[in-house]
């Protein structure tokens, strides 16, 4: 495999399961130096064991920690940034989905959504911004969701936080374009990942199935891979991306055509 992540270090939030743990390992199999993070311990030493299978354990560090802890994120991703001589990359995984009828939505789920997945991409984002612009050509990979642009019955809540870091992503490609700085946003739709496979998302027990049948892939095989989403990661945080930048990639397994 091409080593496009040589001498490249790299932090990657939501690496101990699903899309994150595919790129933390995607990444690390083309050379790179990679922070995982997360706030799952099992998740963690999964991944460790899943480097060492890979033969690709020797450049992976990895960082329990809560992305909704402001001061944590400042000095412990502050630490590891510090430890390895900077940062080149920043892929923004972390993240929970919930669903709800929008009606019965609580403000403390409303709340605990926009803290987890808009809030912590904001905090992570602003603490390694410096490294990034001191590296040159620094790239922020952000995720969305394709129900921030379609509708999808029951996510309003989730949406607005994607929407969110959508509109975040485009203002920090914008601003900080002349000085190097690329920021692009990933939108992954029918992803098999802990958050969506065996029933782990818990929906109202009255909904109408038929809200969904726009949303089902055009390409056969059903739900998608974390690893089609690793490497379109790869390749747009790699020199392979350099003219991509202010703009959304959707991989839906063309549902949303």
């Amino acid at each position: 495999m091409q080593n496009r992540f040589d001498s490249k270090r790299i932090l990657v939030t939501g690496g101990g399961s699903g899309i994150g743990q595919a790129t933390v390992l995607r990444l690390l199999n083309e050379g790179g130096a990679v922070i995982a993070a997360d706030i799952s311990k099992d998740g963690l030493q999964e991944t460790v064991r899943i480097a060492k299978e890979w033969d690709a354990i020797d450049n992976l560090r990895i960082l329990e920690i809560d992305l909704t802890d402001e001061l944590a994120i400042e000095q412990k991703i502050g630490s590891e940034i510090k430890s390895i001589g900077g940062l080149d990359v920043v892929v923004n995984a972390a993240g929970i989905l919930r669903a709800a009828h929008f009606h019965e939505t609580t403000l403390d789920l409303w709340n605990t959504l926009i803290k987890t997945n808009l809030t912590s991409t904001f905090l992570v984002t602003k603490t390694v911004l410096p490294a990034l612009l001191e590296a040159g050509k620094g790239v922020i990979i952000n995720f969305s969701f394709t129900a921030a642009n379609y509708s999808h019955p029951y996510f309003a809540a989730y949406a607005a936080t994607k929407g969110g870091i959508q509109a975040l992503t485009h203002a920090i490609a914008a601003e900080y374009a002349t000085k190097g700085l690329r920021a692009i946003n990933i939108v992954p739709g029918g992803i098999e990942t802990g958050m969506t496979k065996g029933g782990a998302l818990a929906f109202p027990k009255d909904i109408d199935t038929s809200l969904f049948a726009k949303q089902a892939a055009a390409l056969p095989g059903g739900l998608g891979s974390p690893h089609a989403v690793a490497a379109a990661i790869a390749m747009l945080a790699s020199e392979d991306g350099r003219f991509i930048t202010g703009t959304e990639l959707r991989i839906d397994g063309g549902a949303h055509m």
